[in-house]
This record gives C-alpha cells, sequence and structure tokens, in this order.
C-alpha cells in the first residue's frame, strides 16, 4: 500500500508493518512534489523501506524561505490572541490520527510504539501551554521619568521574522513541540526542517497544522542535508533553532556566523544522578530511574548517563536494576510486549558497542541482559542493555554521551566528592539528585552545573513543560518552553518620548 499526506488519501494509512509511506515538501500552501527522494529505513528490519518522503533541491529551499517571508507581514501584525485564535483551531483533530502516526514514527525511528504516541502527544501538550501564555506575549512596560533622565520610554517585543526549526530523530514530534508553537505565537513564519532517517511522521503532522494556517505561515521541507544550507544561510532567515549533536550544533552556529544569524542550541548532554546516602530506592524509585536511563534504547540527550551512588548503596542500586533489565523485551516497536526496541542507527549501535567493549577490556565490570531477537529482526540494529559498576573514570562510557542502553554506576564517598564528578564533562543539559532531604537536594542541586534538575527523578517524561528549558557548556544555550521560549523569538524595541518639564528642569 502507498500513502501520500494530502487530505483525500490520510485516513488510508494504517501505519502498520507493510504500509509504504510517502510525503511531500509543503511550500507556502501547497504540497510539493520532488524529482529525488529519501528512502526511509527500517533500523529494526534489515532491507525494509518504511516510506519515502520527497527530497528538496536547493531551489526548493529558497522557494520555502520565500514564501516565509511573503506570509510574515499579515502574520506579525496580528496581535498575539489573534494568533493563538488561529493556531488554536489549526490543532483541532491533532489526535484523530495519532495512532497513525505512532506506528510509522515507531517503524522510522526504531521505538516502542507507546513511546511513539507519547512523542505526538506531548507536541500537542506544549502546543496548548504556549497559547496559555498568548496574553503575556505583547506585553511590555514603561520606564517612567526620573530625576536627570527626562524621558518616558516604552519597552515592547517585536518578532524576529522567519526562523528555521531543525529536529532531530529521537522525538522529532514532542521536541519541535518545544519551538514551533512559541515562533508562531511571538509572529514569525517558520520552516520546519525534519530529520533525513525520520522524516514521515512529524511531515504528516506538521502539514496537517500548515493546512489550517494562512499559506507560508508554515513550511516544512525534507531532503539531505547537503541540500539544506539555505534554510541557514538565507539572509532572509533571522533564526534557527536546532536540536541535535554537539558537533552538528557546531556546524550550524559555524554557517549562522556568515550571515549572524540567531541559534538556539540544544545539543546533548551526558546528565549525572547523584545519589545520596539517604536516598529512597523502593520500587517506585527504581522504576524511574530505569526509565530515566533506558527509555528510546538510552537515545534520549536527556536521559541519565551517569549515575554516581553512595559507596553505602550501591550494591542495592545495581540489584534493582539489573531486576529490572532481567525483565527486558529486546524487539520489534510495534511489537505486543517490546519494551526496548533496536537503535536508531548502526552507526550509534557499532559506537556503543565499541565503548562496552572498551569498559571489559580495561577490566570493569560489566553486566549485560536480555536477549536478542532473531528471525526477520536478525542483523537489525538491537543491543543488549548493559550496566557498568564501578569503572575507570576515564573510560569513554564515563565521558561520551553513550546514546544507548548502557549505563555506568560509580561510588563515592563525600558529598563533595560527588558534585565535583557530576560536574567534571564537557556537558551542562540536566542532573538529579536523589535523596530524602529536601535541604540536601537543593544544596546538591543548586551546585550542579546544568540548565535542569530534578529531584528524586530524571527523564524527558518528568519534564515540567512550562519551564524554561536548555543546556549549559557544550550542551547549548538559549531556552525552549515557556514565557522564556517566546522571548527568544523575540526581540526588544524601545521608544522615548523627551519630556519637555523634566528637560527644562534638568537644563537648569
Amino acid at each position: 500500500m502507498t500513502d501520500t499526506i494530502g487530505a483525500d488519501s490520510a485516513t488510508a494509512v494504517t501505519g502498520e508493518a507493510g504500509t509504504e509511506i510517502r510525503t511531500r515538501l509543503y511550500i507556502g500552501g501547497q504540497e510539493r512534489h520532488t524529482a529525488a527522494t529519501l528512502d526511509v529505513a527500517d533500523p529494526g528490519k534489515p532491507g525494509v523501506i518504511v516510506g519515502r518522503a520527497a527530497s528538496a533541491t536547493p531551489q526548493d529551499v529558497d522557494d520555502a524561505v520565500a514564501a516565509a517571508k511573503a506570509a510574515y507581514p499579515a502574520w506579525s501584525a496580528l496581535s498575539a490572541l489573534e494568533r493563538a485564535e488561529q493556531m488554536r483551531a489549526a490543532l483541532e483533530g491533532i489526535a484523530e490520527a495519532r495512532d497513525a502516526d505512532a506506528a510509522i514514527l515507531s517503524q522510522e525511528n526504531g521505538k516502542v510504539r507507546f513511546e511513539a504516541w507519547v512523542d505526538s502527544l506531548v507536541f500537542e501538550i506544549r502546543w496548548n501551554l504556549a497559547l496559555m501564555l498568548a496574553d503575556e506575549v505583547d506585553t511590555g512596560k514603561v520606564l517612567p521619568v526620573v530625576p536627570g533622565i527626562p524621558v518616558e520610554t516604552s519597552v515592547s517585543y517585536q518578532s524576529l521574522g522567519v526562523v528555521t526549526l531543525i529536529v532531530p530523530f529521537n522525538w522529532p514530534i514532542a521536541i519541535l513541540g518545544a519551538a514551533l508553537p512559541h515562533a508562531l505565537l511571538a509572529g514569525n513564519t517558520a520552516i520546519v526542517k525534519p530529520p533525513p532517517s525520520t522524516p514521515l511522521a512529524l511531515t504528516r503532522v506538521v502539514q496537517r497544522i500548515a493546512e489550517k494556517l494562512p499559506a507560508g505561515v508554515l513550511n516544512v521541507v525534507t531532503g539531505k542535508d547537503e541540500n539544506m544550507s539555505g534554510l541557514i544561510s538565507n539572509t532572509d532567515v533571522a533564526k534557527v533553532c536546532f536540536t541535535g549533536s554537539v558537533n552538528g550544533g557546531k556546524r550550524i552556529m559555524e554557517m549562522a556566523s556568515k550571515s549572524l544569524t540567531r541559534v538556539t542550541l540544544e545539543l546533548g548532554g551526558n546528565d549525572a544522578a547523584v545519589f545520596l546516602e539517604d536516598a529512597i530506592l523502593d520500587d517506585t524509585h527504581l522504576d524511574r530511574i530505569y526509565a530515566a536511563v533506558f527509555d528510546t534504547t538510552g537515545q534520549i540527550c536527556m536521559n541519565a548517563k551517569r549515575l554516581y551512588v553512595h559507596r553505602s548503596r550501591i550494591d542495592e542500586l545495581v540489584e534493582g536494576l539489573s531486576a529490572r533489565l532481567d525483565k527486558a523485551v529486546i524487539g520489534y516497536g510495534l511489537d505486543e510486549g517490546t519494551t526496548m526496541g533496536p537503535l536508531h542507527q548502526s552507526a550509534q549501535k557499532a559506537f556503543v558497542e565499541d565503548i562496552i567493549q572498551e569498559a571489559k577490556d580495561a577490566g570493569a565490570d560489566v553486566r549485560e541482559f536480555g536477549e536478542l531477537p532473531g528471525g526477520d529482526l536478525a542483523g537489525g540494529n538491537f543491543l543488549r542493555p548493559a550496566i557498568v559498576v564501578d569503572p575507570d573514570p576515564a573510560l569513554r562510557v564515563v565521558t561520551q554521551e553513550q546514546f544507548g542502553p548502557v549505563i555506568p554506576i560509580l561510588p563515592f564517598d563525600t558529598e563533595d566528592e560527588a558534585i565535583a564528578a557530576a560536574n567534571d564533562t564537557w556537558a551542562g543539559l540536566c542532573g538529579s539528585v536523589w535523596t530524602a532531604d529536601v535541604d540536601a537536594a537543593n544544596r546538591v542541586g543548586g551546585q550542579l552545573a546544568c540548565g535542569y534538575v530534578w529531584v528524586n527523578d530524571h527523564g524527558a517524561t518528568r519534564l515540567d513543560l512550562r519551564a524554561p528549558f536548555g543546556g549549559m557548556k557544550q550542551s547549548g544555550f538559549g531556552r525552549e518552553q515557556g514565557i522564556e521560549g517566546i522571548r527568544a523569538f523575540q526581540d526588544t524595541r524601545s521608544i522615548a518620548h523627551i519630556d519637555a518639564e523634566a528637560l527644562a528642569a534638568q537644563a537648569h
């Protein structure tokens, strides 16, 4: 079966294995076919193609920028409340295709069906939370006349123009929801670039929303990265919002520097979870840390990547995680009962295998769990999850972002030692503190050099979607979500009115 995203055929999509999905570009309110397409591979089934996405040319990219630029004056002229009304209507019905979208995303990404379903749900939640801020978007302030300053100055906010939003493969729909509604509500027009390896479900979602907005306000362009430079280097692009790897962020920043295009970078993490001596390690908390490590087969930037555990509690934590890993079912994301799907890319599988082997060769205590699937899944990007107990801190399984189902567990003796070890990294995305003592949680959490800290929890599913989110150090800069996420897509304008009386008094 073959299907395109258009309204006439969308209901025919089942999203189950064997369904071929085709998506197009969406530029200026029109679907656009391309001569070339991207084959979207199934990471769990070697040789299987899930679907095909349009592959844009540089001219298609330029046309998308031009369409967004043409739509900008009318869209930005609306009040935030007027934009919110249109955006609210555009989101209506998004849940109707959620099951089909989730099935497609599971096949192209590899994640289990439920996670793919939540991916779309989080987008909807983030969209609606952004709309709740509409009253604040246009709210400025007035600086009154004061002695020595004979002016009354109005400070207001203005949108930037055309923005490009580039999202990664792991949670593409949900991650887009952290920026797209904020950019549109702020008065910008947008171009969405889905990841080339998982473009299908995201393109479907974005196009259904774009079709209900004025032409050109929202566009989606898929294709090879080498044809996409215009989304960054075109001087009509005011800002680029990128979520992805550190190296990818560096490339984006270098490209944007040539035209001084603004950037927000949400990059990789090497999150530390610190378990103090009084940490609660009952089933509830063990379930939380298990999910924080192994959700999406470890492929989430804000997953816990290093566990620092008070020496007196390390055996307890290792046993708790091991008991849960013993029950892990490694398999195809759409199969009932699967709890852990494949890694998305074969290159990433090879990297994770390499750092696990390095730990073994160094004499670390490496414990692996589960059984690899066979049959038509043999040769897929599946990997047995692993725990590495008390490794040398210099090993790559500790120093680098694993982005896979492996976790190092390292003992500490003092609180200061744990904080120093947690902060001794290139990354600064998230962290967590596990303790029964609120004061200790605030004390340790306040010293972690990262942008977001949980207490007795960790991970994407526990993120407060109202709060600003972003990293420090090489985990990037800029903030998404909340009013801070809207301000990131605005600039300020100051208008000063001379007060003649105050000026005259000052002259005297």
